[in-house]
């Protein structure tokens, strides 16, 4: 399941995506416009900053603003930052591999040859989606 931070934060940046002007965002009117706590909200956002997803300004007209277009952001950096690894088991990882405890032979593994699909086909689902198709209205 997704998780709350996760949900959250994809709906943070669709809304910076729909709505940043000249001026980067401010965390109270994200929060207010999509029901996020705003001590939660706040650090989700720190995390995306961290990772270069997001920049953010302090000061009076301060807040956060995308480092890059929308149509750049690929689904795959905002969920590995987010989330974490993508695949469902460490032993089908591609960036966080690891060998299962209770598996003698991945290859002959019948949940490794399944999360390998599913891996692959959720990869190519957030590999072809982008920030700016989940801010299109």
């Amino acid at each position: 399941m997704l998780s709350k931070k996760t949900k959250y934060g994809l709906k943070a940046l669709t809304f910076i995506a729909r709505t940043q002007g000249d001026e980067p965002v401010r965390v109270s009117e994200i929060a207010k416009s999509e029901s996020i706590p705003p001590k939660f909200l706040e650090g989700i956002l720190l995390t995306l900053r961290k990772a270069g997803i997001l920049g953010s300004k302090k000061g009076k007209h301060g807040g956060y603003y995308l480092r890059q277009s929308p149509a750049l952001t690929k689904m795959t950096d905002v969920m590995r930052v987010l989330e974490g690894p993508i695949a469902m088991v460490p032993c089908v990882s591609l960036n966080f591999y690891e060998k299962c405890d209770d598996c003698p032979d991945e290859h002959k593994c019948s949940v490794h040859k399944l999360m390998i699909e599913v891996r692959d086909s959720t990869l190519k689902v957030f590999r072809n989606t982008t920030l700016a198709d989940l801010s299109e209205e």
